[in-house]
């Protein structure tokens, strides 16, 4: 055995798994094609319950306070302050740094190096991998190793490659009898202090931005919606333009950074196991980025994996458990968002401000 456990993708939720199986004595091998700082497209806001997440792997990223969730759209406005303690906003490479350097503290061993095919036996997994500099590209193909391990926990993310050579990749679906309609993301980080503490999340006729502080002079900028709303090219300063002209004439020249891309968001699997292989975090299956719980239930998926790891029944009960309230309240906002009512979904907020407190308060737990 090369290690008991073999993690393939060194993301936040792979390293928060590595970091359990290293707390239940485990050998892990961390494995990715990536170097250095990892950034992604996502609104890299820990709402209370993942900021608590982080600091319980003995990880605190520094960011900026969140108070809030405050929903908006053209002459309408809803907020809700948290109850339980404030979340914070964090660069994703801020976070990625801080559990990159407790999973090394803890033992973790991470090789660069790009996943091919998968085999598996009643006793262990192997993976084969294109290893070094050659893991980045599709050349180098005659440089292959193959890792040997008990156990392989595949938390590649959306477009898994673990998720995939399992046999675990399913259809997209479909929701009320059509087929659902594929959503992207993408991310901007605009040099300007933030002036709230509140998550805003804009409401427009075809898509959402979501505005995030994560640092004294930096707010990050999410767009979400189908691809047409998000037109490739320039495609962010025009979505600002067209759809969000007041957040637009905050944000004007004061653009840090490249736009990053995500999607399709939507992924499903066909269950989290398979043999000696699990699914964890987006790999497992996601929704949507509409609600922003992604780190919050990876995170729950990642300590669920390591606890029920030989019994693969026991951990497709926990990770039902830990998505269940994602699941059913981003699929529900989803289709409200994708239906003729959508106007209505930040009015309804402001007119029933208990109601959106309450699922406010359920996502932030």
């Amino acid at each position: 055995m090369d290690a008991d456990v073999v993690v393939v993708g060194a993301g936040p939720v792979g390293l928060a798994a590595a970091i359990h199986a290293r707390a239940a004595g485990l050998d892990v091998l961390l494995v990715d094609r990536r170097t250095g700082t990892f950034d992604k497209a996502c609104g890299e806001g820990l709402l209370p319950g993942a900021l608590r997440a982080v600091q319980a792997l003995g990880a605190d990223p520094p960011g900026y306070p969140l108070s809030g969730i405050s929903y908006r759209s053209r002459g309408h406005r809803a907020d809700h302050r948290f109850t339980d303690g404030p979340g914070r906003g964090v660069p994703r490479t801020a976070l990625h740094a801080a559990l990159w350097s407790r999973a090394a503290d803890v033992g973790a061993r991470l090789l660069h190096a790009r996943v091919t095919t998968l085999r598996q036996d009643a006793g262990g997994v192997e993976v084969d991998i294109v290893p070094g500099a050659a893991a980045t590209s599709r050349g180098g193909e005659r440089a292959r190793a193959t890792l040997r391990a008990g156990w392989l926990l595949g938390c590649d993310g959306l477009h898994s490659t673990t998720r995939r050579l399992a046999g675990l990749d399913a259809a997209p679906g479909r929701h009320g009898g059509r087929a659902v309609r594929r959503r992207y993301g993408l991310r901007r980080h605009f040099r300007v202090p933030p002036w709230s503490e509140l998550v805003e999340v804009h409401w427009s006729r075809d898509a959402e931005a979501y505005v995030t502080p994560v640092g004294a002079d930096t707010v990050g900028v999410a767009l979400l919606g189908p691809r047409e709303a998000l037109p490739s090219g320039d495609g962010f300063e025009a979505v600002l333009r067209s759809q969000f002209p007041e957040l637009r004439a905050r944000l004007t020249g004061a653009w840090a950074g490249p736009v990053l891309g995500a999607g399709p968001l939507r992924r499903r699997s066909l269950r989290r196991a398979a043999g000696r292989v699990r699914l964890v975090g987006d790999a497992s299956g996601y929704v949507d980025a509409l609600t922003g719980e992604g780190v919050r239930v990876g995170l729950a998926q990642a300590d669920a994996v390591v606890r029920h790891l030989d019994d693969p029944v026991a951990y497709e009960r926990a990770w039902h458990s830990a998505t269940r309230d994602y699941r059913a309240l981003t699929s529900g906002l989803l289709a409200w968002a994708s239906s003729p009512a959508r106007p209505a979904i930040v009015p309804a907020a402001a007119r029933v401000p208990w109601l959106y407190g309450t699922v406010v308060e359920r996502l932030a737990r």
